[in-house]
């Protein structure tokens, strides 16, 4: 029998599920995170998990083996290959997702034709993997489709019709609903994210909704090397999100005013902007410092637009004097960064929309300020607060007290794993009753 020492429950009732992530460890894309917390602490709560996913060989990205050293080593991992990088290329096919369409359903049912399995999730971005659920409830099993960002979005619909986001989004709007159709549960990273999806699906019981964060895992630190001083450093780790323009440029203008205001006030202080292009490219164009220098202070600004791997990341995080968090204008955005940069124990300023679920996070947690905006004055309404805000963490640091651990104990990679067990139980009950949603 399975017991503690592998991390499984010591049930022999436990259940069994396939994860379907094309990305997990040794990449270190965000995608990749959602199935690596979820197949290190399933176990725990009740859940065989086996992880489908693809090659290492067949990824663009840069590996992080660091990364995948964390993954515990009773997870059984089946890596499928995916259409070669070069072949792909040629007809303007990059996503992971359909490169390993073929060889993620191939193992995905084949695992569903020899073993007993309980329940199929299927994680994305990539999204396309998700049109596997139909042949998944053929066969008579539960799917849970978990959408990480919108399939379906106001940005994609903003996209000019004939560009390649513009494609992608007509896309979307024909393959989404025909996913949904065939899943037994809805999952998100979000409550509304999950609201606007369900305007869409209104059919699709409440009970069968559920929203999760990435969250994060304490334990990830233990792999990064203690970081050595490196000053009054405010640092952005991670990518520049889409419709985020205002409330960088409303960042900036706090940071001309404040320095207006109080010129000593940041002497020294450099504002390091890393990973923001979201690709691997090192001749990658600054995104960040053209608005920085929109505003005049584009000579307080350090720029590295190629993507870091995580645990470089959080090596930055926690080296950092102040991480700084900032989000896009719409208030379904939830960040995953913001629960491993408040592990890290720096303190924290933040921007977010004041109805999404970071700024509630951030605004209960301690250990920084929170500062957010409405839809009614836009980011330019919360610049006074947010130049006071950055004279205060700058001057108080540490002295603003720690993160309450309290906080942050929902959103740790064993309570996110533990929710999502119950979840699948509870869509497991529904398959069982007159309330369950028929195959397609």
């Amino acid at each position: 029998m399975a017991g503690a020492d592998d991390g499984r429950a010591p049930d022999a009732r436990i259940r069994r599920v396939l994860i379907v992530s094309p990305h997990f460890p040794p990449s270190s894309l965000a995608a990749a995170h959602r199935a690596r917390h979820l197949a290190a602490h399933l176990g725990a709560h009740g859940w065989r998990p086996t992880v489908i996913t693809v090659r290492p060989e067949d990824y663009e990205d840069a590996l992080d083996h660091r990364l995948a050293a964390l993954v515990p080593g009773h997870v059984e991992i089946l890596r499928v290959p995916a259409l070669p990088r070069r072949l792909a290329r040629r007809v303007g096919i990059g996503d992971i997702g359909l490169r390993g369409y073929a060889g993620l359903r191939r193992a995905v049912l084949g695992c569903l034709d020899r073993d007993r399995h309980d329940l199929v999730f299927i994680t994305g971005f990539p999204f396309y993997p998700m049109l596997i659920a139909p042949a998944v409830r053929r066969r008579g099993v539960a799917v849970v489709l978990d959408f990480q960002d919108p399939w379906i979005s106001d940005w994609g619909a903003a996209r000019p019709p004939a560009s390649k986001a513009g494609l992608a989004h007509r896309l979307a709007l024909h393959l989404e609903p025909r996913a949904v159709a065939a899943a037994s549960g809805i999952m998100s990273v979000s409550a509304n994210q999950n609201d606007a999806m369900r305007r869409r699906y209104p059919e699709i019981p409440e009970a069968l909704w559920c929203a999760l964060p990435i969250g994060g895992d304490w334990g990830d630190f233990a792999a990064v090397p203690a970081p050595a001083a490196s000053g009054p450093v405010v640092l952005f780790a991670g990518t520049f999100p889409p419709r985020s323009g205002a409330v960088f440029s409303a960042l900036f203008r706090a940071v001309a005013s404040l320095r207006a205001a109080e010129p000593g006030r940041l002497a020294g202080v450099r504002f390091r902007f890393v990973g923001t292009a979201a690709v691997t490219d090192p001749r990658a164009a600054p995104v960040v410092t053209p608005i920085a220098a929109a505003q005049g202070v584009a000579d307080l600004v350090e720029e590295i637009p190629m993507r870091l791997p995580y645990l470089d990341a959080l090596g930055e995080m926690w080296g950092c004097a102040v991480n700084l968090m900032v989000g896009s204008d719409e208030p379904h955005y939830t960040a995953s960064r913001i629960y491993p940069a408040l592990m890290s124990g720096r303190p924290f300023l933040s921007l977010y929309h004041a109805q999404s679920s970071a700024h509630t996070i951030l605004s209960r947690c301690g250990g920084g300020i929170a500062v957010g905006f409405d839809a009614a004055g836009g980011p330019a309404a919360a610049e006074p607060a947010l130049r006071d805000a950055l004279a205060r963490v700058l001057a108080a640091g540490d002295r603003l007290g720690p993160v309450d651990p309290a906080a942050i104990a929902p959103f740790t990679g064993s309570e996110i794993a533990r929710r999502c067990a119950r979840f699948f139980e509870r869509v497991l009950a529904a398959e069982g009753s007159s309330s369950g949603r028929a195959a397609p």
